[in-house]
This record gives structure tokens, sequence and C-alpha cells, in this order.
């Protein structure tokens, strides 16, 4: 285990997600009896993230892949025909829908009962907002202290607002003034942990990464941030470990740093993610990631994968390598031996690592001397 893998572990878990899936339940459509059937849409499937304090973890994949409803489920925000099934805890209490009922009320912002700092939400939506409600009054949530006043209007002069914004109604500021307004309103609270879904939009490039700047304050402070991002650029500015999700899946969890360098990557989506950043190439992958409704057996990537195998259909499970986690059943040990024979030609014949060792692992591709 690596001095990283130790230090995490030491740190309090805030938000634990294992094996979460969500379904949504709808009508098949149609005509006659047909019209009035029903059939379960599984969107997400064996989703695994973990937050602990004081630090970022981002959350990066492309539109429609899930990031957004996994902040809605751990806000209990889902409508009332989907379905959740795996484990949810916020500080190692298990989250269910019956604890979440009423969280809506409080929109981009929520406590535990009894006043101790919980979640706050920075919504996607920029419609979360009370359009017949003044700004000042939305983001102040009930407190008439002079405090909390000044506090307000120190987080608007930090993200650029003026103090004539509170006296404003919604419809008349911007889509980044409002996306500014969500985060001052997270802010205003103390919770000990923050889910960001898509907090930047609408922000020219200086305001977006004093927001996440502002962000990592916070996870710095003791608190922990989810950032729910497409912008993975802008999440390696200040994320410490980045998730990446693929058609309702968790591919890879891998540290910020191993993104310096595409081999220290391991999914080959997330690979494709590091050519695809415009200091990396700008490349495109050809393809697209599949609908709901078509996903394949077995590795959600494997129409785009240049290195799948009838194996591949098959049950992928997350495994550990090296320091992070990946979705994949590609004999990563053979990558590491030959990292490990490029510094110390000698390495293989000293250890007793030789090639041979690893051909079963991946029996049956056609491919499979793509690893050597």
């Amino acid at each position: 285990m690596g001095k990283t893998a130790i230090i995490l572990e030491k740190k309090e878990e805030l938000l634990s997600i294992r094996g979460l899936s969500i379904r949504f339940r709808q009508y098949k459509g149609g005509s006659g009896h047909q019209a009035f059937s029903q059939a379960d849409l599984s969107v997400i499937s064996g989703l695994d993230v973990t937050v602990r304090r004081g630090e970022v973890v981002a959350v990066v994949g492309a539109s429609g892949s899930g990031k957004s409803l996994l902040a809605h489920a751990v806000l209990g925000l889902l409508p009332a025909n989907a379905f959740l099934e795996g484990s949810i805890r916020y500080r190692g209490k298990e989250l269910c829908p019956q604890d979440q009922k009423g969280k809506k009320k409080a929109f981009f912002r929520s406590r535990e009962s009894g006043g101790v700092p919980g979640i706050a939400l920075v919504p996607q939506s920029v419609t979360w907002l009370d359009p017949l409600m003044k700004i000042g009054r939305q983001v102040l949530g009930g407190r008439k202290t002079p405090e909390a006043r000044q506090r307000m209007r120190m987080l608007f002069a930090r993200y650029g607002l003026s103090g004539e914004v509170e006296n404003l109604y919604p419809f008349e500021c911007s889509g980044g003034m409002i996306r500014r307004i969500l985060l001052t309103a997270a802010l205003m609270d103390d919770p000990e942990l923050i889910i960001a879904d898509e907090p930047t939009p609408g922000m020219d490039a200086s305001l977006a990464k004093q927001a996440m700047d502002e962000l990592r304050g916070f996870a710095d402070e003791g608190g922990g941030v989810l950032l729910i991002t497409h912008d993975i650029e802008l999440a390696l500015r200040g994320a410490d470990r980045i998730a990446v999700f693929y058609a309702g899946t968790t591919v890879e969890v891998a540290a910020a740093a191993d993104f310096e360098e595409e081999k220290r990557l391991r999914h080959p989506y997330t690979k494709a993610l590091w050519r695809a950043m415009p200091a990396n190439g700008f490349a495109a992958v050809s393809g697209m990631q599949p609908y709901v409704k078509d996903l394949p057996e077995g590795c959600v990537y494997q129409d785009r994968c240049p290195y799948f195998s009838p194996a591949c259909r098959g049950k992928i499970p997350l495994r550990s390598v090296r320091g992070g986690l990946v979705r994949c059943i590609r004999p990563f040990d053979r990558e590491m031996r030959m990292e490990k024979e490029d510094s110390d030609p000698g390495w293989g014949m000293k250890t007793g690592n030789v090639p041979e060792r690893e051909e079963a692992a991946y029996a049956g591709s056609e491919e499979s001397d793509v690893f050597l």
C-alpha cells in the first residue's frame, strides 16, 4: 500500500457511495393494453465514489453519463418513479429516501436535524431560485442578523456581484450571475460537504478559477467537496482525485496527478479524455456514448475500445491498480512490468516476472499482443 493510500484511509469519510444503481419506472407507450404497461429504465449502475474530509473529488464525464443524478440521489431529490439500490452514507449514516424527505424545500442548502452542519448543494439549473423572491432574501435564507447580511455582501463582492444584486429578482440577472449567486448561497451556511453540480458555466475564466479556488479552500479547512463537471481542465486545478463516469458507471478513480501523463492513467476512456484535452492534441474518438436503453452487456465502453475482447462482455468489477481504481479486465501487471523494465532493463530476470505468466489472464483476445 502506498503512502497516499495510507493518508487517505486516515481521513474521515464524509460521503461514501457503494454500488449505487438508479432506475426509472416508465410507461412503454403504444396502443391498447401496451400503453399502460411499465418498464424499468436503468440509468446508473454500480457507481462508486468516496469523498473524505479535506479533499475535492471531481466527477467528470460527458453529458448524459449520470453525473447530476448522483447529486440528486444523495440529497433525495429524485422523482417518485426512481428506484435506488446500493449504499449512500454521510458521515457513516445511511441515507435513504425516507431520511431525505423534505430536503427539496431547502433547495441549494440542507442541514441535518439538530443544527449539525450538513450538506450544501450548488445546483446545475439556474431555475432553482424562486422567481418571485428577491435575491438577497433567498441567499440569507431567513437569517436576519447583521453578521449574516455582512457575510452575504462579502461573498457577493468576492464573486463580482454588486450590492444592488440583493434587491434584484432572478429574471433580472444573467445566467452567469445566477450561478455565482447559487455558489454564495451554499457558502453562507457552514456545511461539511459541498456538492457542486456544474458550478462554473456562464462564468468567465478568471471567475471560474476563483470559484474552484474557493472550493479548494473549503476542503483545505476541513470540509469535503464533490465537484460534478465536464470541464476536466478546471477540475484538475483543485481536485485531489478524479472519478471518471461513462454511460452511468464509474470507469476509473485516479489521483489528479495521474493526469500529468497518459501512461499513468488506466482505463481506455480516461486515456481518450486525456488525449482530447487541447494541451494533449485535441484528438477525438470515433463513436458515441450508448443510450441507456442500448447499453451492452459487460463493459459499457466496449464498442469504442481498441482493446475489446469477448471477455469484456462479462462482469467487469472495479479493481485496484497502481494506486487507483479501474473497471477494466486488461492485464495491467504487464504494463507495470514494462514500466519497470524501462527503468531497470534487468528487472524481469531478477524477479522472475516474465511475460508468459500473464498469457492466461487475457485468453481469447484477438488483440492480446497489444499489451506486450
